[in-house]
């Protein structure tokens, strides 16, 4: 089981910097922020851009992975979306992964003023913005015609550092969408049932994890892809919860989501009050009796990151 951590792009980037230092050195495998112009319970409250913030953190780690959770059509277009990420990708020397979602309407799509879709539309503009995505990353040179995206001889040089592509993640819950992340991702992402933001305690929540899962693998075989070939990364903390109470609460959710077969779980950096309220010395002893024991540790006891990085 690989570890991430969601930190909210809330904090100005002098009180910011330090918990990206801090996810590297606890041993997180992947860090991640949102990506939204505004968001859900805290619209009026400090938010910054996802991308740049990202960037600054490739500026203070070296090995941890750095995501996008998620990008969507909402305000994003491939193109221009494609050629940040490239530059994020040379800035952090090759530790991007691109997280991708369709999105769910919220405060996004009405500031800048975009018609109302239909859950029909949305899907079909999503899969458009996934494959575009894919081939943008993909080549040097994409010319794409679709309904909802045109690119017209856009050059992507040098390219990602990562070939022939960095890491792509999907979020999908439903049949529709985890078709389309079985045919082009890497890792299928999930935060448990959609539309859900009161956690239950995740034992409890095994039943609905279960139904996606097993949704999952039949999207796999109805687009004859291996479901061994892609990682499963669950993100908790909105309809999943329970995780972070505990050193022991973490250990146990850790095996209980490897054997319901997820390869991937992601927590909240704690916050002092709703959402993802939590105790921070909580993360901390977690990181000291759980994350860094696995990774080697020299003489003198301090535990270094492994090797190169992973997606």
């Amino acid at each position: 089981m690989r570890h991430g951590i969601v930190i909210l792009p809330e904090n100005r980037w002098r009180d910011a910097a330090p918990k990206w230092r801090l996810a590297e050195e606890y041993g997180f495998d992947h860090a991640w922020t949102y990506d939204h112009l505004m968001w859900r319970w805290l619209r009026e409250e400090t938010w910054f851009g996802c991308v740049p913030t990202l960037t600054a953190a490739a500026t203070v780690t070296s090995r941890i992975m750095l995501g996008t959770l998620v990008a969507t059509p909402a305000f994003r277009h491939p193109v221009t979306l494609a050629k940040e990420l490239m530059a994020l990708d040379d800035v952090s020397g090759g530790r991007v992964i691109c997280g991708t979602g369709a999105g769910a309407g919220g405060y996004d799509e009405p500031a800048l003023g975009g018609p109302s879709l239909t859950p029909g539309e949305r899907a079909g503009r999503f899969a458009e913005f996934v494959e575009l995505i894919d081939l943008l990353l993909r080549q040097p040179e994409t010319t794409y015609h679709g309904h909802h995206y045109t690119a017209e001889a856009v050059h992507m040089r040098p390219g990602c550092v990562r070939q022939p592509r960095m890491p792509l993640a999907v979020a999908a819950t439903g049949p529709r969408a985890m078709r389309l992340a079985a045919r082009f991702a890497d890792t299928w992402i999930t935060a448990g049932p959609p539309g859900r933001f009161e956690a239950t305690r995740y034992d409890r929540m095994l039943p609905a994890l279960e139904k996606q899962v097993d949704g999952w693998e039949k999207a796999c075989a109805a687009t004859g892809r291996d479901p061994a070939t892609a990682r499963r990364l669950l993100v908790t903390g909105a309809a999943v919860g329970g995780v972070l109470d505990s050193v022991e609460a973490f250990r146990d959710a850790t095996g209980t989501f490897e054997e319901l077969g997820f390869t991937d779980m992601v927590v909240h950096w704690p916050r002092p009050s709703f959402p993802y309220e939590g105790r921070p010395e909580v993360l901390e002893e977690i990181a000291r009796t759980v994350l860094l024991p696995g990774r080697d540790t020299p003489a003198g006891g301090r535990s270094l990151p492994l090797g190169g990085p992973r997606a």
